[in-house]
């Protein structure tokens, strides 16, 4: 399978890494900002085709699918421009910055009937994933989960701590994470959703600081603390308090409410989330089937982060 990817930073990178691992899949087409910065990246993971534009990537007909690691806001435009190519496309979290345009990723979709996958990893982490099996075998049912969103980020940086061109989002992007994964895990829909913001910053135009809750129409609750202001510990926390014990997801770790360590190196084939998710995204095109974390799958995510920011603005 020939894959494409378009976002040659912190993310792209990753996503390279995860494809060398998966057997019958070649990287062919690198799309970056920067001519210069996208030919070393191709350089170092053998890529031949290197081009700042994603329209002639779409361009060439060995390319079965794309992934894109671009800029929050060229997701759906960039998304619905793959499929209208005839690729298939994974489009890393989020989906969209606005409800409209998640709606009209999903109608493209739909219309072309390709595999559109959004990188909602929290859905793959093996950590995640042993509750959700836990769940899913009715030994565990979600009460409450508690969860911290914490970075230390007042200018543009990207995950290696680079500068990057476009600003960064609390509620489109970073929330987005827990709000797909308390209604996956969960299995229920939202049905309350309450948000206050802090100030915002006086240069990048967004709220620093901001606080969720969330109750499904089972009444389980979610409550989500973000911040870009958090001077460490750096990343996102997780609490699952269950009827049948807590359990914490650090990341790759999960101990449970007593600090007792569960194994989930053999919950799948490997313990990277991004990896995983790009297995998932090759199986599905392969096997002719839509994903876990296809657009339409996580939509109704989107439909809460829409409702979110309209509260905000009331």
């Amino acid at each position: 399978m020939k894959v494409a990817l378009a976002g040659a930073g912190a993310f792209g990178e990753k996503h390279l890494e995860g494809l060398q691992k998966i057997d019958g899949v070649e990287v062919v087409s690198l799309v970056g900002r920067t001519l210069a910065k996208t030919q070393a990246v191709a350089d170092k993971f053998g890529v031949g085709h290197v081009t700042e534009n994603l329209e002639d990537t779409l361009a060439l007909d060995e390319v079965d699918a794309v992934i894109l690691c671009t800029p929050t806001q060229m997701h759906a435009s960039q998304a619905i421009a793959c499929m209208k190519a005839g690729k298939h496309v994974q489009v890393e979290i989020p989906l969209a910055d606005n409800w409209a345009d998640a709606q009209a990723v999903l109608k493209a979709q739909q219309e072309t009937g390709l595999v559109c996958m959004v990188g909602h990893t929290r859905r793959f982490n093996p950590s995640h994933q042993w509750v959700h099996k836990r769940i899913k075998a009715g030994d565990l049912s979600i009460q409450q989960m508690d969860v911290q969103t914490y970075f230390f980020r007042r200018s543009n940086m990207n995950a290696k701590g680079e500068p990057r061109s476009w600003t960064d989002h609390l509620l489109w992007h970073h929330a987005a994470h827990t709000v797909d994964l308390f209604q996956y895990q969960t299995g229920e829909k939202v049905v309350v959703a309450h948000a206050v913001e802090g100030p915002h910053h006086p240069e990048l135009g967004i709220a620093m600081d901001m606080s969720i809750q969330l109750k499904t129409e089972g009444g389980k609750i979610c409550t989500l603390s973000l911040s870009f202001n958090n001077d460490g510990p750096l990343g996102t926390f997780f609490r699952y308090i269950c009827d049948n014990g807590t359990y914490l997801a650090r990341y790759d770790d999960l101990v449970t409410g007593r600090d007792e360590v569960i194994d989930v190196t053999k919950v799948d084939v490997s313990m990277n989330g991004i990896e995983l998710q790009d297995r998932e995204f090759i199986a599905a095109i392969r096997e002719g089937r839509q994903p876990n974390s296809s657009v339409a799958d996580v939509l109704a995510c989107y439909e809460v982060l829409h409702q979110l920011e309209e509260g905000m603005r009331a």
